[in-house]
C-alpha cells in the first residue's frame, strides 16, 4: 500500500495549530477509516488506511488536501480495485467509533446521531455520469445514499422512492447537508432547511462519505475516467 506521509508537515503542523498541510488537518480522521480504489497488497479486494496512518496519510491520485487548503478532495478512477460487495471503486470514509479500532454502530430509535457536510462535486465520469457522495449504511446494505446522475442530486433510500435535492446541479457547487436521526426517523437539511422527515426505524448503522464512482470500464467509461469529490468540512455528532 502507498503511503505518502510528509514528515515535514509534522512540524509546521507542530509550529502552527491552524496551518493546513494534509487532509487530516481540516477535519477529525479519529472516527474513520479510508477505503481506497487501490489493491497494493494483491488480495483482489480495495486497501483500507486506519489510524493512526490515517492522520497523515495522503495520495495526489485519490485523497488530499486541495490546492487551497481549505478542503479535502476524494477520487476513485473507474478502473480502480473494489470492494468485496460492490463492482464500484470508491474513495471512502467508513465512520468507526472513538477508540478509532470499533466499527461504529447505530440505530434512529435509540439516541439522536447527526452529520453535516459541506460537500461538492466536481467530477462525474463521461459514459454513466453517477458519484455518491455521502451513505447511511446498514450491516449488509445502503440504507440512503446522496447520489448524482447527471445532473440530479437527490436521496436514493432503500426500498423508498428517490427524494430530489438539486434538480439542476451544477458540477463544483459546493451545498450544505445535514441529516439527523432519530426517535424511529431521519431528517435531512439542506442549506439549514428542512426538506424531508423520513419515518425508518433501522439499526447497525453507520456514516460513509467521500466518492463512490458509480462506474467501470464494464459500463463503457475508460480505466482512468473518474468520480470526484470535494469537502470543506465533516462534522458528526452521536448523543
Amino acid at each position: 500500500m502507498r503511503f505518502l506521509i510528509p514528515t515535514v508537515a509534522l512540524f509546521i503542523f507542530a509550529a502552527s495549530a491552524d496551518a493546513k498541510n494534509v487532509a487530516g488537518d481540516m477535519f477529525n480522521l479519529g472516527i474513520w477509516k479510508l477505503t481506497i480504489p487501490m489493491d497494493d497488497d494483491g488480495d483482489g479486494v480495495a486497501d483500507e488506511v486506519t489510524m493512526p496512518l490515517l492522520r497523515y496519510f495522503e495520495d495526489p491520485d485519490f485523497f488530499h488536501l486541495s490546492e487551497t487548503g481549505d478542503s479535502v478532495v476524494f477520487r476513485a478512477v473507474c478502473g480502480g480495485a473494489t470492494t468485496k460487495n460492490s463492482s464500484y471503486p470508491r474513495s471512502e470514509l467508513r465512520e468507526m467509533k472513538k477508540d478509532s479500532k470499533t466499527k461504529a454502530s447505530w440505530s434512529t430509535t435509540s439516541g439522536v446521531h447527526n452529520m453535516t457536510v459541506e460537500f461538492a462535486i466536481n467530477k462525474v465520469p463521461k459514459k454513466k455520469q453517477h458519484v455518491v457522495a455521502a451513505q447511511i449504511h446498514d450491516e449488509e446494505n445502503d440504507l440512503v445514499m446522496v447520489r448524482l446522475e447527471g445532473k440530479k442530486l437527490f436521496l436514493e433510500r432503500h426500498e423508498e422512492e428517490d427524494f430530489m435535492l438539486v434538480e439542476d446541479y451544477k458540477l463544483g457547487t459546493f451545498v450544505k447537508l445535514m441529516i439527523i436521526a432519530d426517535n424511529g426517523r431521519i431528517r435531512f437539511f439542506l442549506g439549514g432547511k428542512q426538506l424531508l422527515e423520513w419515518k425508518v426505524e433501522a439499526e447497525g448503522l453507520y456514516f460513509k462519505v467521500g466518492c463512490y464512482t458509480q462506474s467501470n470500464p464494464e459500463k463503457g467509461d475508460k480505466p482512468d475516467d473518474y468520480g470526484e469529490t470535494e469537502f470543506r468540512s465533516v462534522y458528526v455528532m452521536h448523543k
